[in-house]
Formats: structure tokens, C-alpha cells, sequence
């Protein structure tokens, strides 16, 4: 069975290697290119697994370039639904890798990668389980509204996180103290929900119901012209939410 990527971002780059790393040939294929796109409707190509690791926003596009009504379908993305396979692509479904990809930091051991899977029907589903096993034994079939808050959930636990690494080492900025003063700190946030709860593992001034502290901290937020004004924003609406205000 052949198997096709298209699209050379970070999530197909991703998926290329890994299927290389299990000795799982794969053809990569660019979206931009609309002679590949064109060709994956040759004899060849029949029968053959079609994987689409492009945007969001063009997803819809590049699926309309390709003709193979014999091959399975999939695409890689945590909010879009499998009805944007129309009904001349009668086998199709998503493989969602639930990662965050780049290319500068490649991820070498892919079977730690949850892989989130839905189908059309029965069959669709076997055939995806079957390949989502060749790269990582933890496959979940989900519906689409799971899926959806899985996404959101993963921009909360992943993008706006990183965002917080950001405003961190904003306040930092023009003090002796180096980011990297941080780092342990963020290693053993990140190891203790492992093993407890996120709320469990709650810290901080806003959970020990500090008022003191957390004034003195807005004070400092809002008196520094170096400082963002929507910090203490942020700092006033994540306190609340902690607090369960």
C-alpha cells in the first residue's frame, strides 16, 4: 500500500520522518504543486493512503485538486470535520497527531504521541487504527465535538503556556536575572502534573488566598512602564479563575 503526504510544513516534515524512522516508505508531496496534487488520480495511485498535513485554511482547496476515489483519505487536523471530504472521497478520515511540531525541534521518539482517529465508517476506522499503530500504540477514536475541545484544550496547555514563558521573560527584561533562572521552576510544574491532578498541584498566592501578595504584585504590574497593560489584566483574570471568582 502507498502512502502520500502532502504538505511540507511542520506536521507533514513530522509525519514523513516518522514513517521513516519505522522503514514505512512514504511519497511527500507538495500542496502547491498542482501537477502532484493531479497526479495521485494515476493507476498508481489506487488503493493507496493520502494523507493531507496542510493549514486549515487550505485544506478544503487542496482536497478538491486530488481525484482518487479508490484511495483513503485523511486529513491532520484537530477542528476541521471529516465532512470536508465530499462524497467522491467515500473512504476518509482524520489522523490528528496531538503534538505541537517544528521543524527545528523534531520529535525523534513519535511513539509518545497520542494520535487522535475518526472514520467514515467501520472499515475506515480499522484501516486508520492499523496505520496510526505503525507510529505510536496510544490511538483514540474520537468524535468531532471531543476533538474540537481536545484542540482547545491544547492552546490553553501549550500556546497560551508559552505565552506565559513570553510575559515572564518580558518582566525579566532589564533585570540581572536570566530566563533561564525560570527553567527549573517550569520543569517541575510541568513533572508534577504527571502524577497529580492540575488543580491539585495548584501553587501560588492565588491558591493560598494571599490578598497581600497579589496587591503587591498588581502595584508592580501596573507601575512599570516597561510592562505590558494587559499583564495585569492577565494577572487579575487568571487570580480569579484560580480562586473560582
Amino acid at each position: 500500500m502507498k502512502i502520500a503526504i502532502i504538505g511540507q510544513g511542520n506536521v507533514g516534515t513530522s509525519l514523513q520522518a516518522a514513517f521513516a524512522r519505522k522503514n514505512v516508505r512514504t511519497e511527500w508531496i507538495s500542496s502547491h504543486d498542482a501537477g502532484q496534487l493531479a497526479a495521485l488520480a494515476g493507476d498508481e495511485w489506487q488503493n493507496s493512503v493520502l494523507i493531507y498535513a496542510v493549514a486549515d485554511c487550505a485544506l478544503a482547496d487542496v482536497i478538491a485538486e486530488v481525484h482518487a476515489p479508490k484511495s483513503l483519505h485523511l486529513h491532520t487536523s484537530g477542528t476541521i470535520p471529516i465532512t470536508v471530504f465530499g462524497d467522491d472521497k467515500p473512504h476518509c478520515g482524520i489522523l490528528y497527531p496531538f503534538q505541537t511540531f517544528s521543524k527545528a525541534h523534531p520529535i525523534d521518539d513519535f511513539s509518545a504521541v497520542p494520535l487522535i482517529i475518526e472514520g467514515r465508517d467501520i472499515d475506515d476506522v480499522a484501516a486508520i487504527y492499523t496505520l496510526a499503530l505503525t507510529l505510536s500504540p496510544r490511538v483514540i477514536e474520537a468524535s468531532q465535538p471531543d476533538r474540537e475541545r481536545l484542540h482547545v484544550a491544547g492552546v490553553f496547555a501549550n500556546n497560551f503556556t508559552n505565552c506565559m514563558y513570553r510575559m515572564a521573560a518580558d518582566l525579566l527584561r532589564g533585570t540581572q536575572i536570566p530566563f533561564s533562572v525560570l527553567l527549573p521552576l517550569i520543569d517541575q510544574t510541568a513533572a508534577k502534573v504527571h502524577t497529580l491532578a492540575p488543580k491539585d498541584a495548584q501553587t501560588g498566592p492565588a491558591v493560598r488566598g494571599d490578598e497581600n501578595v497579589i496587591s503587591h504584585h498588581l502595584e508592580l504590574l501596573a507601575a512599570d512602564p516597561k510592562t505590558s497593560d494587559c499583564l495585569a489584566d492577565v494577572y487579575s483574570l487568571l487570580t480569579k479563575y484560580i480562586q473560582g471568582k
